[in-house]
């Protein structure tokens, strides 16, 4: 098993790539291919003396900033180590790609070098989140800002075939996040997208909420980017609150010091379910290929995770289910839309 790791992604590269991809070469079970300017890569690798390990270094002479245009950069910089991983995925050399730059620009990058699987209007990210009893995978989290109707039918089917191929759930429930439970509320994208679900093969459960969001009732939630992008920085900025605010609180005296030391251990399963680094990354659903995208501020240990679930999904066979699978549900968008363009 090969997996591809832009070693030029994260907000403080090549270090924790490096630091990762060692990790995970002493591992075993998965060759890891650093992809970055090796110039700079090959000297932070010699740094820290592994020479128990041998790491791959293809050279990518250039990168994708943060702050650049993402579709400019990616048309504009042929070699840049988003480019250059991906291709290695297309021509057969290694089988997912892993990365913790620019999300538009493993977007544009991906829809350029991989292209989109047959029938797909366009790709969506979908993220596990912690809700109550599991996980709920959240699609789209911002690979689409501007959104149609037809494209969230899409990323239900999308996000159900990951659910039930990498988290081993049968007939996964998928809800409409919206304002009110009833069919009738919510925006206009809202309301054209409920009829398309609820004819669908999808177990469709109707409108959620946020309560019902994280309150374990779905295990797939169907959003626009933008508004999915919205709920993944709220969410991860409450939980970090909320962990800051107990933790100064248990420190403000000592008979509350002492309670919790007693509930450490607690508080340590409480914040690893919370932590975003334990998932790592999010798939590039819809994309041609095996695309992972994790935070800029990852560190060692959330690159090690990511590319941990890249493993599952290769391990999954998720991306042959999404090419078989996806031509023939997907034709349920084209009939599913017959009635509403009549009307």
């Amino acid at each position: 098993m090969r997996i591809v790791l832009d070693a030029m992604g994260s907000d403080k590269y090549p270090g924790p790539e490096i630091e990762a991809a060692i990790q995970l070469a002493r591992g075993g079970g998965v060759e890891i291919i650093l992809v970055g300017n090796e110039r700079v890569v090959k000297p932070g690798l010699d740094a820290l003396k592994a020479t128990d390990v041998n790491l791959p270094i293809v050279h990518a002479p250039e990168m994708v900033d943060m702050a650049e245009k993402p579709a400019a950069a990616a048309r504009g910089k042929a070699e840049n180590s988003m480019a250059v991983g991906m291709e290695l995925v297309k021509r057969g050399e290694a089988d997912a790609f892993v990365t913790a730059g620019n999300t538009g620009g493993a977007l544009a990058n991906a829809l350029f070098h991989l292209g989109r699987i047959r029938g797909v209007k366009r790709p969506g990210i979908g993220a596990p989140f912690p809700v109550k009893g599991g996980s709920c995978v959240l699609i789209d989290i911002g690979a689409n800002a501007e959104c149609k109707p037809e494209y969230l039918l899409q990323f239900a089917i999308m996000g159900s075939l990951y659910a039930e191929k990498v988290f081993g759930v049968h007939r996964p429930r998928v809800g409409l996040l919206s304002n009110g439970e009833e069919a009738g509320k919510g925006n206009d994208l809202v309301k054209g997208t409920y009829p398309l679900l609820a004819s669908s093969s999808l177990n469709f459960i109707g409108n959620v909420e946020g309560k019902e969001f994280f309150g374990g009732q779905a295990d797939v939630v169907v959003t626009d980017g933008f508004t999915g992008n919205i709920v993944l920085k709220s969410a991860e900025a409450v939980a970090k609150l909320l962990t800051e605010t107990i933790r100064d609180e248990i420190k403000s005296n000592p008979i509350t010091a002492i309670g919790g030391r007693l509930a450490q251990p607690a508080f340590k399963r409480v914040r690893r379910v919370l932590d975003p680094s334990e998932q790592g990354a999010a798939p590039l659903l819809g994309v041609d290929g095996l695309v992972f995208i994790g935070h800029g501020r990852s560190d060692a240990r959330a690159l090690v995770n990511a590319v941990g679930t890249a493993r599952r999904a290769i391990e999954s066979g998720l991306l042959a289910a999404l090419r078989a699978e996806l031509s023939s549900r997907l034709n349920e968008t084209e009939a599913a839309l017959e009635p509403a363009a009549a009307h």
